[in-house]
């Protein structure tokens, strides 16, 4: 397969004079496979662009990697049902991917496929350690730009988007994804190529901040997540235990601040 991130369909627009042939850009939603030394873990169904980004934000989220020097190779190729992305793990992380017993196989928005038991639901939270304070001017104005880089939700509307934006304020790159999971993930894995410094800022999401998605900035030691919908119960109390500063409905006038929030300085 060979699969773009948009495709255009006919489609017939329903308009108060009458029906109207038009054409619609849809974002591409395929089945991507995750292989480690040959062995098949997870089934994520995704956008098929930042794959490498992908698979290496997913691997240090999932707890597989610590550190980007244990993947030592890491490609792409295509397949009759989807795309699979093979990569080459040290052979400590390769041993930690199998006493997981994790298959996730399967579902764009869920954070639990697979999970064998309710007791697994339960994550090992790490407090994000060496904190440091942001101004909230910054996150006014890296929400100012936020939407600049969204180019498919903008074209589609299907689509989350995640950012990147340093302590000044400036997005330094987005990534989308029909899964906000992914999009985090390739932000994440982004962050682990360029040697980023996690404390010099804070990530962006288009979507509510979902559990899984404080659980992943936690792993990477993300000391800030700002949300332009809201955050679960779950979300909060797990921001809290990680050390974690957690913001919602984020708009230009307006932010709550759900945890942390002396880390914020008002300026």
């Amino acid at each position: 397969m060979n699969a773009n991130s948009l495709q255009t369909y006919p489609v017939i627009l329903a308009k108060a004079d009458g029906f109207q042939a038009a054409s619609d850009e849809v974002s591409t939603e395929v089945p991507v496979a995750l292989v480690y030394n040959g062995i098949a873990h997870v089934v994520l169904m995704a956008t098929p662009e930042h794959l490498s980004e992908l698979a290496l934000g997913f691997s240090l989220s999932e707890g597989i990697i610590d550190q980007v020097s244990q993947v030592y190779d890491i490609d792409t190729a295509s397949d009759p049902n989807g795309l699979v992305v093979n990569l080459e793990i040290a052979t400590a992380s390769f041993q930690r991917l199998k006493g997981r017993r994790r298959n996730m196989s399967g579902r764009t928005g869920c954070g639990l496929c697979g999970l064998d038991s309710l007791a697994a639901v339960l994550p090992d939270i790490q407090p994000v350690q060496q904190r440091q304070s942001l101004a909230q001017s910054a996150i006014v104005g890296a929400l100012a730009h936020f939407d600049e880089g969204q180019v498919l939700r903008a074209r589609t509307g299907s689509v989350h988007g995640v950012a990147w934006a340093n302590s000044a304020g400036q997005i330094q790159a987005t990534f989308e994804d029909v899964g906000r999971h992914n999009a985090l993930d390739k932000m994440i894995g982004w962050g682990l190529r360029a040697g980023l410094d996690w404390q010099n800022g804070f990530v962006l999401l288009s979507s509510r901040a979902s559990f899984e998605m404080v659980v992943k900035a936690a792993a990477a030691g993300i000391g800030c997540v700002v949300a332009v919908s809201a955050p679960t119960a779950y979300a909060i109390d797990l921001a809290n235990q990680a050390n974690i500063t957690l913001v919602g409905f984020a708009r230009s006038q307006r932010q709550v601040i759900y945890t942390h929030s002396d880390y914020l300085r008002h300026e």
